[in-house]
């Protein structure tokens, strides 16, 4: 008889857990290409940025690309995922990485023939957007397959690390790229950095969505409007989000902060942008005690909360090293909120629905902070700076104990039977 032996307990991790990427080469593939794409994006986006000024030299003209770019990716975002609920995700994800790849050969080719007009600056912003908002419900909606529900927590650890990877390093680049080369320059790396996205999309195995609970042929954005309406779980992972990031969205009113608090300048601004960024950063490589979280309705509502007593505690501050560090704590706390938020979603909506869930998670996560700088200037120009700051940080903590006390079961969530 053999002798048994006693089960083993998890070990403890302080840093990320690395395993999705040791146990599926599918998705180290798909990491490893989305974070070198996703800095050529980053680097194209400020290239981008730059050309419009130096075309126009105008702030407004420049502040118009977010407007080109937000409008299709909240559009495109809901259909995108309807799409990925229709077709195969693998093919989608890979049609659209090469429709990017495509249209950053294209700004290369007009920087090089010295084709400079802003309108097909504009237009390439929002191509951009539409193949972004097509790509990101797919590739979602794709994890799930390539691994075990228990190590979702870790691979959206490995993701938030990747996007936060690409947005520090990524501009970073791209302006000394293009101060030492010029636009074009940049855009071809761009293009090339595609190359990663791309071998790894092809090497997927096909991704055709579970259909066989709903009727063949296309799936409807309302109904994955309907399903999300019966689904009080995941609706609460929108509203944790939204009361964050419309409540107590901080970035609007950083110059302000900056001259009346700190008595900076640009500079001030950004450290201030770098704090929350480093952050996040921090939050995703110190994420190995996620995957042992078994309660994660609970821990989402822990991190928001954190989020927003962090920010009003930022908007009380005079100090500027000081409120570096409430907006450090504030990007870690976000980290956790969506690590937690991402897992939810994949893991309790079933695959026929996952497209379409992911592109209302883009919606909320693109539009929410554009709504919450509007909020957040608006209540500066009535008030202060400082009452808009700690005033929408207390009010994210106010209105999530009111959405916790009207959907109790959100806290009461287990991973290890995940409802929705």
């Amino acid at each position: 008889m053999l002798p048994t032996t006693a089960p083993t307990r998890p070990r403890r991790r302080i840093f990320a857990d690395l395993t999705p990427l040791r146990t599926s080469a599918d998705y180290r593939r798909l990491w490893v290409g989305g974070t070198i794409s996703w800095v050529g994006q980053a680097m194209t986006a400020l290239a981008i940025s730059l050309q419009v000024y130096d075309i126009t030299r105008s702030s407004f003209s420049v502040g118009l690309v977010g407007l080109f770019s937000l409008v299709p990716l909240v559009v495109f975002g809901l259909y995108g995922g309807a799409i990925a609920d229709t077709v195969d995700r693998r093919k989608l994800g890979l049609y659209s990485s090469l429709g990017a790849a495509a249209l950053s050969v294209a700004l290369a080719g007009a920087a090089l023939l010295d084709y400079h007009r802003v309108w097909f600056l504009y237009g390439v912003v929002a191509l951009q957007a539409v193949c972004g908002a097509l790509t990101g419900p797919a590739r979602s909606a794709m994890i799930p397959r390539l691994l075990p529900a228990e190590q979702l927590p870790a691979a959206n650890a490995l993701n938030s690390v990747t996007m936060t990877f690409g947005t520090m390093v990524g501009p970073a680049l791209g302006g000394l790229i293009v101060a030492a080369g010029g636009y074009e320059t940049a855009y071809l790396i761009d293009a090339v950095t595609f190359t990663a996205a791309l071998y790894a999309m092809w090497r997927l195995p096909s991704m055709k969505p579970d259909r066989a609970k709903e009727a063949r042929g296309r799936a409807s954005v309302v109904d994955g409007l309907r399903f999300l309406g019966t689904r009080p779980n995941i609706r609460m992972t929108f509203f944790t989000d939204l009361s964050a990031m419309v409540l107590a969205q901080p970035k609007a009113l950083f110059p302000a902060a900056a001259v009346l608090w700190y008595g900076g300048d640009a500079k001030t601004v950004g450290l201030m942008v770098a704090a929350i960024a480093a952050g996040v950063l921090l939050g995703g490589l110190f994420s190995g005690w996620q995957g042992r979280i078994r309660r994660h309705g609970l821990a989402i509502l822990l991190s928001v909360a954190g989020w927003g007593l962090a920010i009003a505690a930022f908007g009380l501050t005079r100090n500027l090293w000081l409120g570096l560090f409430f907006l450090a704590l504030a990007g870690a706390a976000d980290t956790v909120s969506m690590v937690f938020r991402s897992t939810m979603l994949q893991a309790a909506t079933p695959d026929e629905m996952r497209g379409r869930l992911q592109g209302v998670f883009i919606v909320v996560v693109a539009g929410g902070p554009r709504l919450g700088d509007f909020i957040a200037g608006s209540t500066a120009d009535l008030t202060s700076p400082a009452l808009a700051v700690t005033g929408g940080g207390l009010a994210c903590v106010l209105v999530l104990g009111l959405l916790a006390l009207r959907w109790r079961n959100f806290a009461r969530y287990d991973a290890r039977s995940p409802e929705a």
